[in-house]
C-alpha cells in the first residue's frame, strides 16, 4: 500500500529535527546518502530546505573535476538535479507522485571553487497528470551563473491511471 503522505515530509522533518544540531547537518547528509545511493557520492551538501526550496552546495575536488581543471559537467547536472527535485519532493502536497523525465542544461562558465545550487518551485493544482518544469540556476563564489537547468517532471495524484501515450488505448 502506498502512503498518501506528502513525498517530502519525511525530507522536512529529518531536515527540521537535524540541522540546527552540532553534527546534524552531516547526519541529515549521510541519511540522505542512504535515500539515494548515487546523488550522496556526489558530495554536495544542502545547506537551505523548505518546502518548495532547496539550496545545495559543491565544494571542487579532485573527484568532481574534468580534464579542464573544473567542475565536471555531469555533476553539475547531478546537483542541478538535487537542488530541483528537493525543492519539487518538499513542494509536492499528499497525494501526489512524481518522477523526472528530462532533465536539460546549459553550461555558462567553467565551474571553479564551490558552485551554489538554488531552485524554488511554486505548484499548481495538481487534479490530473501533468507535466512540471522547476529550475535550477548554478552559481560561483562570484555570484556568477555557471549553469542552469530545467528538469521535467510528471506528477500525478495516487489513484489518478497516468495518460496514455498517443495512439494506445485501454
Amino acid at each position: 500500500m502506498r502512503s498518501l503522505d506528502a513525498p517530502g515530509s519525511r525530507l522536512l522533518d529529518l531536515w527540521a529535527r537535524l540541522s540546527p544540531l552540532p553534527g546534524g547537518r552531516w547526519i541529515f547528509h549521510r541519511a540522505l546518502a542512504r535515500m539515494v545511493p548515487y546523488t550522496g557520492a556526489l558530495g554536495a551538501r544542502v545547506v537551505t530546505l523548505e518546502p518548495g526550496r532547496a539550496v545545495v552546495e559543491l565544494v571542487e575536488r579532485h573527484g568532481v573535476r574534468n580534464h579542464l581543471r573544473s567542475i565536471h559537467a555531469v555533476a553539475l547536472a547531478n546537483m542541478a538535479e538535487l537542488a530541483s527535485g528537493t525543492a519539487m519532493l518538499t513542494a509536492l502536497p499528499a497525494g501526489v507522485r512524481g518522477i523526472v523525465t528530462r532533465i536539460e542544461i546549459e553550461y555558462l562558465k567553467k565551474a571553479r571553487g564551490t558552485i551554489t545550487a538554488r531552485s524554488e518551485v511554486s505548484l499548481p493544482l495538481i487534479d490530473g497528470p501533468m507535466e512540471l518544469y522547476p529550475e535550477a540556476s548554478l552559481t560561483d563564489a562570484d555570484g556568477d551563473v555557471v549553469a542552469r537547468a530545467r528538469v521535467t517532471w510528471k506528477v500525478q495524484p495516487l489513484g489518478v491511471p497516468a495518460a496514455l501515450p498517443a495512439g494506445h488505448t485501454a
